[in-house]
Order: C-alpha cells, then structure tokens, then sequence
C-alpha cells in the first residue's frame, strides 16, 4: 500500500494552481520574508461552517514529514493527511476584484456548500 505523504500516488489527483493564485501567494510569501523555495501555502479542511466543512490556508516556513507537496508556477502548495482526500483534484485560483477577492478553491469532491460558498460536504 503506498502513501501520498511523501508523494502523490501515481493515478492520484493532484492539486492544481492557476498563475494568478500563484503569484498571489509568492508575492505574500516573499513580503513575509519567508524562503520561496522551503516555505509554502497550506491548504487544510477543517470542521465547521454551515454545510460541516471548510477550507483553511497559512503561510508555513515548511512542510511537515507526513505532508503531501505540490509546486506548481513555482508555489508550494502543503497539504496534510488529514485533508489530502477532501481536496485532491481541486483547482487553487486567485480573483480579484472589488467583492470577490481573494483565493478560491474549485473542489470537485464537493456534493453541496453552503449559500455563500465558505463551507461545504463531499
């Protein structure tokens, strides 16, 4: 049996990141003063919200052992064991704007969220 701690399966969905969340997230991680090339974004589910889950994200200096890690456009995207089945195969995005910036996860486990859409249930 292997494990997508140290890696993602082989035939398992990553995580993806769109540019512009990318270069969001660099552009925080750099003003933070934290190291590019160790330091990433966690993204982690978490119980509460209105439809019983909800997603997290922080800056971490790096990642822990039993994390998964995915790079893509440069970021580093952390995700621990406990979240990795909720949000594989999910799309990490950036949008700005006057009402709807900020990051986004496009989920496709997801069978109904909440009506503002910060919570949700696979």
């Amino acid at each position: 049996m292997s494990s997508t701690t140290d890696a993602p399966e082989p035939g398992g969905e990553e995580i993806e990141v769109t540019e512009a969340a990318a270069e969001e997230a660099l552009s925080l991680l750099e003003d933070e003063d934290m190291d590019t090339d160790v330091a990433g974004l966690r993204l982690f589910v978490q119980q509460g919200g209105c439809a019983g889950l909800s997603y997290g994200m922080r800056f971490e200096y790096e990642p822990d052992e039993d994390d998964t890690v995915y790079e893509h456009h440069g970021l580093r995207v952390i995700v621990d064991p406990a979240s990795i089945n909720y949000v594989e195969g999910s799309v990490l995005d950036f949008e700005g704007g006057l009402q709807g910036e900020g990051f986004h996860v496009e989920n496709p486990n997801v069978v109904s969220e909440c009506g503002c859409g910060e919570s949700f249930r696979t």
